[in-house]
């Protein structure tokens, strides 16, 4: 069955440099072609922040081209809405992480499958893949 699945920004940053990190699971789910992997605004503007403190130093060529890195794995862009904003902010702070609290947000209101090794986001309730 075809899953919508949203990737956090360091298992984008793994599946693009073929880091091994990424769970089996997450492996296979990420690699479906009948699922819809989609990349949250958050994600680039995190990397693109990351790149530019000199946390990510490899990341050149993505830092300078994200929309392009993801659309030619066939992944789709999540744009950020007032109403993610909103509920990014509104959530209990069990995660003070503002790019997580958004990817945590963008979950719940798109109904996807959050793909992460970060437990924490249990808490808020999402469905959870690693």
């Amino acid at each position: 069955m075809a899953m919508r699945i949203l990737l956090d920004t360091h298992v984008l940053l793994w599946w693009l440099s073929g880091n091994e990190a990424v769970s089996i699971p997450a492996r296979a789910a990420i690699a479906d072609e009948d699922n819809d992997t989609f990349i949250s605004a958050a994600s680039a503007w995190e990397i693109a922040i990351k790149f530019k403190l000199g946390k990510l130093p490899t990341a050149t060529s993505l830092a300078d081209d994200i929309e392009g890195a993801i659309g030619r794995h066939g992944f789709l862009a999540l744009p950020i809405s007032i109403l993610d904003a909103q509920r990014a902010g509104s959530l209990p702070l069990h995660h003070k992480d503002p790019f997580d609290r958004m990817l945590i947000a963008q979950a719940q209101s798109e109904r996807l499958t959050l793909i992460s090794n970060e437990r924490l986001f249990d808490r808020y309730g999402v469905v959870r893949l690693w």
